[in-house]
């Protein structure tokens, strides 16, 4: 079956206007719609329902992973390298990123969830004409698949455009964003943002329904499509931000297979393999053969080029020192870095990062080889069995879990040794309780690896909370899971849900800092849709200073025994 456009939500209509034609797009209702007949079709049109918005460049400018190399380093120097584009200067700055509407601005990410949810209204509207003609059995999976996508790009966005949750009742008082349902054949709608908590309500509520109904057997390649790993893997991290660690614990289990830590096997090998070049690099890294990797998803993407190459802004200073280049509780940075990079960095020569290659290595796509143009692509893997495990040892740390918290980070630790040659060997000890209180406690790591933990102000729960115990173990699963996803821009979401505070430091002296409930940790929506007439993003007015809730909590790191 030849598809052809589906009518897109209003949501939507502003958006495209960026990137097609305006007077076609607007001149007419859009009821041009794909006719839905059988389940065949209706998982055929899931297959774009994944967005093809890349969350890298806005969210890892906006984290602590990125320097600008135009500011002084540690010895005073700097440069003057020009940026890729003028948005990187916009974002950096914790500014609204206004300068460009084309691939990794908000524009994309904002038009790429949509879409994709667009796409599942489309097949949950067909969903519920079989279940009332009492064929709901035939559609079942698909009806699975199109609540999940549903829920995760709008999961995406209130992580992007929003303020991070903060709990059933503070999560009333934030702006949230629209939460599409039914498909739209109305031009010119004006939507309410309603508020963060609904948002949330919402989502579990589709995921819910939809993690029960998804079966694998369906798909001719699960790992493209939200298969039962990864659906479960998604319900784990819903419920870690929630701050409901039990939930997190048991979708956690399911993803992995089982309460135990994981074989090694279970994780990537990446780490002992040996490369010619970048490109096979990458396709290792993507491989649906690689038992860690649970959902993969192509997006149109040219991060790599607003990073590499002489740029102004890189993985450079502090940032590589928090990262590829850190020392950790159970492994010292030979030759600067962590001895898994070695050979990794720099393949045969190439200028480019091989080490970053499964996140960040563009491939591109051509539709016209004599003209040289088509569309860049960079490969996320949107969940891995990497991800589960840290949100697994993140939550079984608060459900005073230690041990089992230690043994899963310990199998990611190990992993990454694993086939490294043996003259390593003294680089490396075996991760424990006492080197990591060490490390992250009684020592300062320094860097930027430890920062002040704010979680129990940004989410207040009469349940959970940082302690002088657990804290040290906390900083381990945020330093690992931040140096294991360097590129994919999952940072930045843990800088909202902790609350950490950080600094930007701009040229030659121009200095922004990021507070705890800081409201530019929300992005600006894109100007196309401001335009149609949606509330901004209050990116001004301080969140939670009013909030009788709100009371800083002071610990002192040093103390840890």
């Amino acid at each position: 079956m030849k598809l052809k456009y589906i009518a897109f939500s209003a949501l939507l209509a502003v958006v495209a206007a960026g990137t097609t034609s305006c007077e076609d797009f607007l001149s007419k209702n859009p009821d041009n719609r794909v006719e839905l007949n059988t389940p065949e079709q209706m998982q055929m049109l899931l297959v774009n329902g994944y967005t093809h918005g890349n969350i890298a460049l806005m969210c890892e400018l906006s984290s602590d992973n990125i320097v600008d190399n135009n500011a002084p380093n540690s010895l005073g120097q700097r440069y003057n390298l020009p940026e890729y584009g003028r948005i990187d200067n916009e974002i950096f700055a914790w500014e609204a990123a206004e300068s460009d509407n084309a691939q990794d601005s908000p524009t994309m990410l904002w038009e790429g969830c949509y879409h994709a949810i667009a796409c599942a209204n489309h097949v949950l509207e067909r969903v519920a004409e079989f279940e009332a003609e009492g064929r709901g059995d035939e559609v079942s999976a698909v009806k699975g698949e199109a609540l999940l996508i549903r829920a995760y790009h709008h999961f995406l966005l209130a992580n992007l455009f929003c303020m991070p949750y903060r709990g059933p009742e503070l999560s009333k008082s934030l702006q949230g964003i629209p939460y599409a349902t039914e498909p739209e054949t109305t031009l010119s709608v004006i939507y309410d943002r309603g508020n963060l908590a609904d948002v949330y309500d919402k989502i579990e509520a589709d995921l819910l329904e939809g993690l029960p109904l998804i079966d694998d057997a369906s798909y001719e390649q699960p790992k493209y499509h939200f298969n039962s790993a990864a659906a479960n893997a998604f319900a784990a991290r819903f419920y870690l931000y929630k701050r409901d660690y039990a939930k997190a614990e048991a979708y956690a289990n399911v993803a992995l297979g089982g309460s135990g830590a994981p074989a090694i096997s279970q994780l990537t090998d990446w780490w002992s393999q040996s490369f010619t070049s970048s490109t096979q690099s990458v396709q290792y890294w993507i491989s649906v053969e690689r038992q860690n990797n649970l959902l993969i998803i192509p997006t149109q993407s040219v991060f790599l080029r607003h990073i590499s190459g002489g740029s102004r802004y890189a993985y450079n200073g502090e940032g590589g020192d928090a990262t590829y280049m850190s020392a950790g509780p159970s492994w010292t940075a030979a030759g600067g870095f962590h001895p898994c990079w070695l050979g990794k960095l720099y393949i045969n020569g190439e200028q480019d990062y091989g080490a970053f290659g499964g996140n960040l290595l563009e491939m591109f796509e051509y539709t016209d080889r004599i003209a040289g143009i088509g569309y860049p692509h960079i490969v996320r893997v949107e969940f891995t069995n990497e991800e589960v495990l840290f949100t697994r040892a993140e939550a079984r740390i608060y459900l005073g879990k230690i041990d089992e918290a230690v043994a899963d980070l310990k199998v990611w630790d190990d992993s990454r040794k694993n086939g490294l040659a043996s003259s390593y060997d003294s680089e490396f000890t075996d991760l424990s309780r006492s080197n990591i209180i060490s490390f992250y406690g009684t020592n300062d790591p320094g860097h930027g690896i430890a920062k002040e933990l704010h979680i129990d102000e940004v989410c207040p729960s009469d349940k959970y909370s940082v302690t002088d115990e657990n804290e040290p173990f906390l900083q381990c699963v945020l330093h690992f899971r931040r140096v294991h996803n360097v590129g994919d821009g999952t940072r930045w979401f843990d800088i909202k849900r902790y609350g950490l505070e950080y600094s930007h430091t701009i040229g030659a002296s121009r200095v922004e800092t990021l507070t705890m409930l800081d409201p530019r940790k929300a992005f600006q929506l894109p100007a196309e849709v401001l335009s149609a007439g949606m509330a901004p993003t209050d990116r001004s007015t301080p969140v939670g200073e009013s909030d009788a809730i709100f009371v800083p909590v002071q610990r002192n790191v040093a103390t840890v025994k």
